[in-house]
């Protein structure tokens, strides 16, 4: 590969690259995004479908229960041309669920007990003036009331005229007429007056006298609806007993009324009246009534109560005890408002529960946000395109359009469908209002979906999360929030308090839509009276705060998106970037019982030359200088720290391509992870081209290239197009880009057949391994870090891969990893033995093998009988020779080579021929296999000892 000019890619090409990526990641995810975008117009037709299935259902129950109608018209086919409903057609069932324009009118009643309930001489009252127990049997116990006041005489001459009518019953021919008696009944009431229940039901109506005459009771006819019936009406007379005091009414009354732990009504009084300090000049009067009948259908606290009647009668005592019996107060009838047609049966699915179902539908959108985040950041996608150079902002501004284009469209659907088919939870409000709300809220999701992706980094927990969140918000929504919204006694403080939590101001506003197409529906100037403009507020302003918090947090707390920014990094004055002289190593660090007295004298030789070109006023055409790098990794449960690396000190030139070798564990991935900006050294810094990983990161990013331990790959790109993404994040275009794309996949066999345009979950992992490779060497970038790369790779790959690598030292400086000695020695300039995150050695790897490996190693097989033969032979060569393996007639030594000639074992083989037999023997030099392992055992066996 040629080497290139081109600067580092603008705000506008990264965007672009990211852009044409997404687009094409989201072509081949065609069909989830059809299902997505699918769901509310599916969720509408079936809220539709369920709505028609609910009312064909009910429309025979409601033509049973609602008002009733007559044909008032047939054809000649005797099929009816015009109906007409209405109360004068109905039944008494039917009657309640018709349009009633002018109530009936109703004699006003009192509340009687039931003659079994009316009060008698018990064991637990003191009073002997009741009636004897035994009037129920026969049920002509009275109609008791108790009085107390002052003034005893003026009391009971006023209590004389309660009830006294002195009308005669056969005048009594109509209901109007029955408003001139003092009526009660003991039915139990209703919530409404339309229908009075006690002119529907088989108990008599009780009409209330001093003393009742023989044969009293009468008939009345009644007309309800279109049903005409004879009511009948029965005198009971009333009993008066006077008490002392209002505190022995209320005791009698509340013993009456339960006995023990029997809730059986007993001894109930019709009322109780206190006249206080009443006389001829002045009336002031206490009533007590009966507010505690029930009914097991419907809630007492509702109920009607029969007091006006009460009240009118001792008004009437009053005046006629002071005006003469002619003169009486008159009081006709009670009747209630008009109302309109009502059926039993309604269900209106919307209206009921339109906020919580679109509740749901819109927050579907924040758990697919949500795993798209945290997808990249597990799968380590994210800082994978940061190492190649794209920045936050392309990144936050490109996902962000994405999420929202996604959003727009799949709230466009909801309402756009929902109108077409004739919801009214879209068509009654003003079009401009819904917009600007799930504008405004779909950009407040987004903002919120970024801010919570900073907090996690596994796909499973935030899916888990995602929907418990949308689960749970509704079902708060509907069963609390909703209630507090409709409380008008809860501080409108607290409501705004709720609605910053975004589930809640989505439920308001989905609430205020649903109640205002009941009506007229919702334009701008309602926004004021129903809440909603102040959601829209609340909304706006969260957004923005939202998604600065969301930036910020992704900056220096976020989990998987590389190394954290300072918590100040914003204040640029603030954040100054280190010294030189900081970040040298000191005489106190040369001299500490890490560097000196372990490090061999070419890693002090490396160190000191570090050392003297951070002394230069410019070092920044050294490609990469490691300053006394080291990483520690705190103790935890009570282990002591570790130390990954221990003070790396390195220096690069462009060209070099520089190895590291040692054990599993040794501190290799740890240094290149502190390079390319996956985590913080912990002290120490590297340079790159002069940029200090510390503060300049987002600049190496775009000069640089990874190949990461493992393959960081989107499964449905093609090999093609992860390189022309990040081809074009090296600022690579046209010509240019095509061509360094075509060599890469050919510099990799992934060109012949059509490879490099198959889907990456397609390939094996030999294939996806070139293909990293590949990408971390696209765009000719100045470093590159290589961990392991031809990890997994056939002979055949591996050799081909060997030439790229080659061919692309000619213009960068490379650092890779590898357990392979061969290709160490076919690409590494000079190599580096690691052991316990310390650098044993480094050099050329012949340099090394002549350092480390200054001996031969002979080996000879013979019969048992002659293993002591060539013992002998070995030390007449060399008397040092050390045994290193011996089995079954097969022996090796290690021969120094200051000892022995090449030519004089030659000669020694050939003469121990002609005295016993050899099966075989060989001679070799020291591999660099055998120097890794000296290297390794040996530093291993000195951290033991100390």
């Amino acid at each position: 590969m040629a080497n290139s000019s081109q600067e580092t890619s603008s705000f506008m090409t990264q965007a672009n690259a990211l852009f044409r990526k997404n687009l094409i990641f989201q072509k081949r995810n065609i069909k989830t995004n059809i299902r997505l975008v699918m769901f509310p117009i599916i969720v509408c037709s079936l809220t539709v479908i369920l709505q028609i299935f609910v009312t064909k259902n009910l429309k025979s129950i409601n033509k049973l229960e609602s008002c009733g109608c007559v044909c008032i018209n047939e054809n000649a086919d005797g099929n009816c041309e015009k109906t007409e409903c209405g109360i004068q057609h109905s039944t008494l069932e039917q009657m309640p669920y018709c349009s009633i324009p002018s109530p009936p009118r109703w004699p006003a009643l009192l509340q009687i007990p039931s003659p079994e309930f009316r009060a008698v001489r018990t064991n637990f009252t003191p009073f002997t003036d009741l009636p004897d127990e035994s009037c129920r049997n026969s049920g002509a116990c009275p109609a008791t009331l108790l009085l107390t006041g002052l003034n005893q005489s003026f009391g009971i001459s006023l209590a004389a005229n309660l009830f006294a009518s002195g009308l005669d019953r056969k005048s009594f021919d109509n209901l109007d007429s029955l408003s001139n008696l003092y009526l009660g009944s003991d039915t139990s009431t209703g919530t409404t007056g339309f229908l009075e229940p006690a002119f529907i039901g088989n108990s008599p109506i009780y009409n209330i006298q001093p003393q009742c005459a023989p044969n009293s009771t009468f008939f009345v006819p009644v007309q309800i609806a279109s049903v005409t019936i004879q009511q009948e009406v029965q005198c009971l007379g009333s009993l008066h007993l006077w008490r002392q005091s209002s505190s022995m009414i209320k005791d009698e009354i509340f013993k009456g009324y339960q006995d023990g732990n029997s809730e059986r009504k007993i001894n109930e009084i019709v009322a109780a009246f206190d006249f206080l300090n009443s006389d001829k000049n002045n009336f002031n009067v206490s009533i007590w009534y009966n507010s505690t009948v029930k009914n097991d259908d419907e809630d007492s606290d509702n109920k009607l109560v029969r007091v006006p009647r009460l009240v009118n009668a001792v008004s009437n005592a009053y005046l006629q005890l002071m005006k003469g019996t002619d003169v009486r107060m008159l009081f006709d009838f009670v009747k209630e408002m008009p109302k309109p047609a009502k059926s039993v049966f309604s269900v209106d699915i919307l209206s009921d529960l339109g906020a919580l179902l679109f509740t749901w539908v819109i927050l579907q959108l924040f758990p697919v946000i949500l795993e798209s985040l945290v997808y990249e950041k597990q799968q380590k996608l994210r800082i994978m395109m940061k190492m190649h150079g794209l920045g936050d902002g392309p990144y936050w501004i490109i996902s962000y359009a994405y999420f929202f284009f996604m959003s727009f469209t799949y709230v466009l659907c909801l309402v756009v469908f929902g109108s077409a088919i004739g919801l009214k939870f879209f068509r009654m409000n003003d079009f401009s209002v819904q917009f600007v709300f799930y504008f405004v809220y779909i950009n407040l999701q987004i903002a919120f979906a970024f801010l919570m992706a900073t907090s996690f980094s596994n796909v499973k927990t935030v899916t888990v999360m995602g929907h418990m969140y949308v689960l749970g918000s509704g079902i708060i929504g509907a069963a609390l929030f909703q209630k507090l919204v409709q409380d008008h006694s809860f501080p409108r403080l607290g409501l705004v308090l709720l609605e910053i939590f975004p589930c809640f101001s989505l439920y308001r506003g989905l609430y205020e839509f649903g109640y205002s197409s009941t009506t007229d529906g919702m334009l701008w100037k309602d926004l004021r009276r129903n809440g909603m403009g102040e959601v829209l507020i609340i909304m706006v302003v969260e957004w923005f705060i939202v998604l600065l918090i969301a930036y910020y947090f992704d900056q220096v707390v976020s989990i998987g998106s590389g190394v954290r920014k300072h918590p100040l990094f914003f204040l640029t004055n603030f954040q100054k970037k280190p010294s030189l002289t900081s970040s040298q190593p000191s005489l106190h660090r040369r001299g500490s019982r890490v560097s000196v007295p372990m490090e061999k004298p070419d890693v002090s030789l490396e160190r000191e030359k570090v050392e003297q070109l951070l002394l230069e006023p410019d070092f920044s055409y050294y490609p990469i200088i490691c300053d006394n790098l080291k990483k520690m990794y705190p103790g935890k449960d009570g282990n002591p720290d570790k130390f990954a690396v221990r003070g790396l000190s390195l220096a690069l030139s462009r060209g070099e391509c520089f190895g590291m070798l040692g054990p599993n564990g040794a501190g290799k991935t740890s240094s290149i992870n502190m390079m390319i900006g996956l985590m913080t050294p912990t002290s120490g810094t590297a340079f790159v081209h002069g940029l200090d990983i510390r503060t300049d990161m987002e600049k190496i990013y775009t000069n640089m290239g990874v190949c990461p331990q493992h393959d960081l790959l989107w499964e449905t790109l093609t090999g093609r197009e992860h390189l022309l993404f990040y081809g074009r994040l090296k600022n690579l275009q046209g010509t240019a880009l095509a061509q360094a794309v075509e060599e890469s996949l050919k510099g990799v066999n992934l060109f012949n057949g059509g490879v490099g345009d198959k889907q990456v979950g397609k390939y094996s992992g030999g294939m996806k391994r070139r293909l990293s490779v590949a990408i971390s060497l696209i765009g000719y970038p100045k470093v590159v870090y290589m961990d392991e790369p031809s990890t997994g790779l056939d002979p055949a790959s591996r050799y081909l891969l060997w030439d790229v690598v080659k061919r692309a030292k000619q213009n960068s400086a490379i650092i890779l990893t590898t357990h392979s000695m061969e290709e160490a020695e076919v690409l590494c300039d000079r190599l580096g033995i690691y052991v316990d995150g310390s650098l044993q050695c480094i050099g050329h790897p012949t340099e090394l093998k002549a350092r480390y490996g200054g001996s031969y190693v002979f080996t000879m097989t013979t019969s048992l009988s002659q293993e002591k033969e060539v013992e002998n032979l070995v030390r007449q060569l060399s008397p040092s020779a050390n045994k290193i393996y011996h089995i079954s007639g097969t022996q090796k030594f290690e021969l120094p080579k200051n000892e022995v000639r090449i030519a004089d074992v030659l000669q020694a083989v050939e003469i121990a021929k002609t005295r016993f037999t050899i099966y075989a023997w060989g001679l070799a030099d020291t591999t660099l296999e055998d120097v890794f392992i000296k290297v390794a055992e040996g530093a291993q066996a000195y951290n033991v000892l100390s």
